[in-house]
C-alpha cells in the first residue's frame, strides 16, 4: 500500500538522496511546503518571505517499510537540534519538520521526539517541528536527482558518515 510523508532537514538535495537509498520507498520528490503563496520558486522560497521550507515529499510502500522506520531515518540524516538551519544552511527554509497526515503521526512523532530528548543523545533539544501536512509544491526540475546528475557530496551525507 503507498502512503506519503513530507518532511523537512535541511538543504532538500541531501534528504532527497538519502531516502532514496531506503528499502520500501517508492519515489522521493524535493520541493516547497508550509507557506502561504501558491506556486512557489526556488527563487522566492530563498527570500523567507513566502514562508515555504524546502522539503521532501516520499512516497513508500507501507507493507515494506513503516512510518516509524521513516522516523528513524529522518532523525539520523540531520541534526533536529539546530533551529531554522542544516549545517551551512541557514534560514527558515532550512528547518526541520515533519507534516504528519493523520493524528497517529503526530503521535508518533511527538513520541519519538520525546525519546529522543530523554536519550541524552544530543545537547540540546530537538527542534523538530510538527505541522498538520500542507500543499506540497515540486521543486523545479533541475532540483530533482540533483546529487545523482551532479555527483556532488552535500552536508547530509557527510553528516551521516561521520555518525556512521
Amino acid at each position: 500500500m503507498s502512503s506519503k510523508l513530507i518532511v523537512g532537514a535541511g538543504c532538500f538535495w541531501g534528504v532527497e538522496a538519502l531516502f532514496e537509498e531506503m528499502p520500501g520507498v517508492i519515489n522521493v520528490v524535493s520541493g516547497y511546503c508550509g507557506g502561504h503563496t501558491v506556486n512557489p520558486t526556488y527563487e522566492t522560497i530563498c527570500t523567507g518571505a513566502t514562508g515555504h521550507i524546502e522539503v521532501v515529499e516520499i512516497e513508500y510502500d507501507s507493507t515494506l517499510t513503516s512510518f516509524n522506520d521513516l522516523l528513524e531515518k529522518f532523525f539520523f540524516i540531520h541534526d533536529p537540534t539546530q533551529f531554522n538551519r542544516q549545517g551551512p544552511d541557514i534560514g527558515e527554509q532550512y528547518k526541520s519538520v515533519i507534516f504528519y497526515n493523520s493524528d497517529e503521526e503526530k503521535r508518533l512523532a511527538a513520541s519519538k521526539i520525546e525519546q529522543i530528548d530523554a536519550s541524552g543523545e544530543h545537547q540540546n533539544k530537538v527542534a523538530t517541528e510538527l505541522r498538520e501536512v500542507a500543499t506540497f509544491y515540486p521543486a523545479e526540475e533541475y532540483h530533482q536527482d540533483f546529487i545523482k546528475k551532479n555527483g556532488k557530496v552535500c552536508f547530509h551525507q557527510l553528516y551521516v558518515a561521520q555518525k556512521s
